[in-house]
């Protein structure tokens, strides 16, 4: 389970990477379950702002003014729980314990899960940016956390989905991580416990995010896929 990620630290990266402006304050570095993170989704009516203002469902501070992608739709960057919370909870508290085990969503089953099926088909899919996702290496017979990255260094657009639940005045505004398997790939099949299925994000390519936060749900499977372990590289996390 990808439960830990390393968020894009660098103002510059995130124009360059994702057509979006850098959120301020940015993002702590490490993410964990209930933490802040930052995610991009299209612009929807609702969360449309004059350029400017603090962005719609922002949490913690953060803000950025959308940005356009040519011959598409606003992008814009969205603060957010790391943990998903499906609308239907009934209480903040209940929202808080199912958070931690929400933070990612199976690829081969999102559209039929219980918590995952309507932010899937009413496709509020996302981008979570990110520097490297931990992944912990059993191989000494100790949990060794390892830092998965991009061998060229560029930031990863994870693909995600994002929830909106309101309560009594109470709003939390998540997001979750989209896993494939990754029993067979050459470089993830090291890692996490044995016995279990080894799975790891979605990582989407460079060129297909407009793809990806546009297309149907019946096309959106189509970016659940395994990132090249050619273009990845492992180390263990510096203490």
């Amino acid at each position: 389970m990808s439960s830990q990620y390393q968020s894009v630290l660098s103002p510059s990266l995130y124009p360059d990477a994702f057509q979006v402006a850098a959120p301020v304050p940015l993002p702590q570095r490490n993410v964990w379950p209930r933490q802040q993170g930052v995610f991009i989704r299209r612009v929807t009516p609702l969360a449309a702002e004059p350029a400017g203002e603090p962005m719609s469902g922002s949490m913690g501070g953060l803000a950025a003014e959308p940005a356009p992608t040519p011959g598409k739709g606003l992008r814009e960057l969205v603060a957010g729980q790391f943990g998903f919370v499906p609308h239907w909870v009934k209480s903040a508290s209940d929202a808080r314990l199912r958070a931690t085990k929400l933070v990612n969503a199976r690829s081969e089953t999102v559209s039929t899960s219980t918590q995952f099926r309507d932010a899937w088909l009413k496709g509020q899919r996302c981008i979570v940016p990110m520097m490297a996702f931990i992944e912990d290496d059993w191989r000494s017979g100790k949990a060794v956390p390892t830092r998965i990255a991009r061998i060229d260094g560029k930031p990863m657009g994870a693909a995600g989905l994002w929830e909106v639940w309101s309560k009594d005045g109470e709003q939390i505004v998540s997001f979750t991580l989209l896993t494939v398997s990754a029993n067979s790939h050459a470089l993830l099949h090291r890692y996490q416990q044995d016995g279990n299925e080894k799975r790891m994000p979605a990582i989407l390519g460079e060129g297909a995010h407009d793809a990806w936060l546009d297309a149907r749900p019946e096309k959106a499977r189509e970016f659940m896929r395994a990132y090249p372990a050619t273009s990845l590289t492992a180390n263990p996390v510096e203490k």
